[in-house]
C-alpha cells in the first residue's frame, strides 16, 4: 500500500517560494504569527532598553541566539521575525521594517541604515488572483551597507563589501564590491580597496 506523501506547511510553501492564497485551509497560521511578532516588536519599540535587552527580544522576534555583537535603534518591524538570520556585528539602525517571510539573511558586519524596507513578499499581478502572495529570500552579503530609506525587493542578493545609496529601490541582484543608487539602482561605480 503506498503511503501519501506528507503535505508541506503553509509556511514550509512560502519559504519554497510557492504561492500563498489568502483563502488556504492554514492562512489563520500566518496571521498567528504576524500576531505574535507584533506583539513583539511592540515591546521592543516601547520605552527605553539597554543593548542587552534590545538583543534579548530581537532573539524572542527571530526565535534564535543573536551575537552579543549585535547592535540595533529601535524602532523596529517585521511581519514574522522568525525567518531573519542574522550574522555577527549586524549593524540595525531605527525605523527598519523587515517583511521577512521569504527569509532576510544579514552577513557578518552588514549595516542596514534608517529606514531600510527589505520586503521578501509580493502580491501576485493578476488581479483576480491579486490578494495571493509569493516569497522570495533576502540575502544582505558581508560588510554590505544599505544607506538610509533603501528599499530591497523579493529575492535580491547584494554582494560582499557593496554600498547602496540612500533612497535607492533595489529590483535586481547587485554584484560585490560595487557602489548603487537610484530607482531602480543601478552600478555607480566599483569600489577599490
Amino acid at each position: 500500500m503506498s503511503e501519501e506523501p506528507l503535505r508541506q506547511s503553509i509556511f514550509e510553501r512560502e519559504l519554497a517560494g510557492q504561492v500563498i492564497s489568502t483563502k488556504d485551509e492554514e492562512y489563520l497560521a500566518i496571521h498567528k504569527i504576524i500576531r505574535k511578532a507584533q506583539t513583539l516588536t511592540a515591546k521592543l519599540n516601547t520605552g527605553y532598553h539597554e543593548m542587552d535587552e534590545i538583543r534579548h527580544i530581537f532573539s524572542e522576534i527571530t526565535n534564535s541566539e543573536i551575537d552579543e555583537s549585535f547592535r540595533m535603534n529601535p524602532p523596529f518591524y517585521t511581519d514574522y521575525g522568525h525567518n531573519i538570520h542574522i550574522g555577527k556585528s549586524v549593524f540595525i539602525n531605527f525605523n527598519c521594517v523587515f517583511m521577512d517571510r521569504g527569509g532576510i539573511f544579514l552577513d557578518d558586519y552588514a549595516l542596514i541604515g534608517p529606514g531600510v524596507h527589505l520586503l521578501t513578499t509580493n502580491h501576485i499581478e493578476n488581479p483576480f488572483s491579486r490578494e495571493s502572495t509569493q516569497s522570495r529570500p533576502i540575502h544582505i552579503g558581508k560588510r554590505v551597507w544599505l544607506g538610509g530609506n533603501v528599499t530591497v525587493l523579493p529575492g535580491i542578493t547584494i554582494g560582499d563589501n557593496s554600498i547602496v545609496g540612500a533612497g535607492s529601490v533595489v529590483i535586481q541582484n547587485v554584484p560585490a564590491n560595487v557602489i548603487v543608487a537610484g530607482n531602480p539602482a543601478r552600478i555607480i561605480r566599483s569600489l577599490t580597496k
